[in-house]
């Protein structure tokens, strides 16, 4: 049940209190708290602010540096590969994101790997980021295994999430953004905490029957989605944004939630493109609305969405209203408060 309301600028201020306080630095405060307000925007409240409690964790174990240095590496024109240091994933996707997009300015493409990073939220954050300037973008990023390879019982890759998208006229960007596996990690934390039960197919115990008890699932192994299909994608996204940039490979990547004796170590991918070396914007914005146009005509009226388009109807929403918090994610946050001596502003 969600117990309060709280506008996106108060929240993004009592973020960065809570990170500064923490001993983070004042660019990584930013950025991050900017991402995971965003995400409660539109709708991603599993990678918003609720995440802040865990992510803070770590940092006092001293698994994600407080003041990160990224480090580029010229591969060429076109590509760079990026150390992280160890930042917020957040922080250190932002700062992969900015530098394909400047590449794809200049020379119409725009690549970056990312190595010795930390878990990054939603990629299509950074799908927008690029849409914004009138781009199209692939995101991708590895997560630690809780994934089966198809016929496999025992989990041996992330989630492994990919966000692909573009610029829309109307400025409500295609945002298609997805993990490979039958259900994303978040998805079962929600359920245990909302009740009810999981449909079979998702996730097996290790003699590969199925688990359909949400507490029982969270600590089994999820299986790809759509079988082979999801698994061949799964494999593409850690061959790009792992095995490629040099970051941490299935069992050597560690979780948010359960490793605090070691860094995430995740990869992350980005590619941008410039519409403009293809065409003009406008003649861009004509075949796409063309194409939009034809996917809701097949069905009746107002029933097929785009990929995102719930996400910019939640933010419109949001926007005018407040961020919704929900009351455990609301009691994380004033425990954290309170270790700080920081008042939440919406404690009166």
């Amino acid at each position: 049940m969600c117990t309060n309301s709280v506008s996106s600028d108060t929240l993004h201020a009592f973020m960065v209190q809570l990170m500064a306080a923490s001993g983070v630095d004042a660019t990584q405060c930013r950025i991050v708290a900017g991402n995971l307000i965003w995400n409660d925007i539109v709708g991603r409240t599993n990678y918003g602010v609720e995440r802040l409690p865990v992510m803070l964790r770590r940092v006092r174990a001293g698994l994600i540096k407080t003041s990160a240095t990224p480090v580029f590496e010229r591969l060429s024109d076109t590509t760079r590969r990026l150390d992280g240091d160890n930042g917020f994933g957040q922080f250190v996707g932002e700062c992969a994101i900015a530098s394909a997009i400047e590449m794809a300015k200049t020379h119409g493409t725009g690549i970056v790997g990312v190595w010795n990073s930390n878990f990054f939220g939603t990629g299509a954050y950074f799908v927008e980021k690029a849409a914004e300037k009138g781009m199209i973008a692939l995101v991708l990023s590895n997560s630690f295994p809780k994934v089966a390879a198809e016929g496999g019982l025992r989990p041996v890759l992330g989630t492994n999430p990919f966000a692909f998208g573009g610029p829309r006229k109307n400025g409500r960007s295609l945002l298609v953004d997805m993990s490979t596996a039958s259900l994303a990690g978040s998805t079962i934390r929600e359920k245990i905490r909302t009740g009810g039960s999981l449909a079979e197919g998702l996730v097996i115990d290790d003699k590969g029957q199925p688990l359909t008890d949400p507490v029982k699932a969270g600590k089994g192994t999820l299986l790809p989605a759509a079988g082979a299909k999801g698994f061949g994608l799964a494999l593409m996204v850690e061959m790009l944004s792992a095995v490629l940039t040099g970051a941490g490979i299935s069992k050597e990547v560690g979780s948010i939630y359960n490793d605090f004796d070691r860094t995430g170590n995740n990869g992350h991918f980005f590619l941008v493109l410039d519409i403009k070396r293809w065409m003009t914007l406008d003649e861009y914005y004509t075949r796409f609305e063309t194409l939009i146009a034809m996917i809701k005509a097949s069905g009746d009226d107002g029933d097929v969405l785009l990929p995102g388009e719930a996400r910019w109807n939640m933010r419109e929403k949001n926007l005018v209203e407040g961020i919704a918090i929900e009351a455990e994610t609301l009691n994380g946050l004033e425990t954290l408060a309170a270790e700080f001596g920081i008042k939440p502003p919406w404690i009166t």
